[in-house]
C-alpha cells in the first residue's frame, strides 16, 4: 500500500511552531509521525512514497490553490491512499488535513483521511459527514500510538474496500 503523508510545518520537522509561512515542499524521506508509525505500517503492508507539508498559515492566506497544488501532486504520485495528520490539537493543521483530505477525495479519486484530536471540534463538525477522521490525542496526549495504527488500519481498509465501516467505527468521530 503506497502511501501519501500530508503535514504542517511542524509534523513535517520542516519548521517550528512559528513558522506557518512555510511554503509547499516534498521529501520522499519518511519524516514526522510517519517515523513512529513504521510498526503499524509493516502489520499492514504500507510504506511512505512521499510527504507533502506546508505551513498552516501559508495554507490559510490561499486554501483553494494550495490545496488544488496538493491534490495535483497526490494524483502525480499516484498513491494507493492519502493521510492528512495527526493535526493533534493545532487548529490551523487541523482545518488543512479536513480540507485536503476531502479534495483529495473529490478530485483525485484516491481514498483519504484525516486525524486530529477533540479540540478540533469546529472543523470535525464540518468534516466527520464527509470523510473519516481518526481521533488522536492532544499533543502530549496518551493514546498517540493508538491513533497511529487506526490510520493505518483504516487506510487499509479503504484501500482494499473492505471493513472500512468497521474500521471507521472504531478509530473515528
Amino acid at each position: 500500500m503506497k502511501i501519501i503523508m500530508i503535514y504542517d510545518q511542524i509534523q513535517s520537522g520542516a519548521g517550528i511552531k512559528d513558522d506557518h509561512m512555510l511554503p509547499l515542499g516534498a521529501t520522499k524521506d519518511t519524516v514526522g509521525p510517519a517515523v513512529m508509525m513504521e510498526p503499524y505500517l509493516k502489520k499492514t503492508d504500507g510504506r511512505i512514497i512521499a510527504s507533502l507539508y506546508c505551513g498552516d498559515g501559508f495554507f490559510e492566506v490561499d486554501p483553494d490553490e494550495v490545496s488544488r497544488k496538493l491534490c495535483a501532486m497526490v494524483n502525480k504520485l499516484k498513491p494507493d491512499v492519502v493521510m492528512c495528520g495527526p493535526a493533534l490539537n493545532y487548529l490551523g493543521y487541523g482545518k488543512m488535513a479536513a480540507r485536503v483530505a476531502d479534495d483529495v477525495i473529490k478530485t483525485t479519486g484516491i481514498p483519504a483521511l484525516a486525524a486530529m484530536s477533540k479540540e478540533n471540534e469546529e472543523t470535525i463538525a464540518a468534516y466527520k459527514d464527509k470523510i473519516h477522521i481518526v481521533v488522536t490525542p492532544k499533543k502530549g496526549g496518551t493514546g498517540l500510538n493508538e491513533a497511529l495504527e487506526g490510520m493505518c488500519v483504516l487506510a487499509k481498509a479503504m484501500v482494499e474496500k473492505s471493513g472500512e465501516a468497521e474500521a471507521a467505527a472504531r478509530y473515528c468521530f
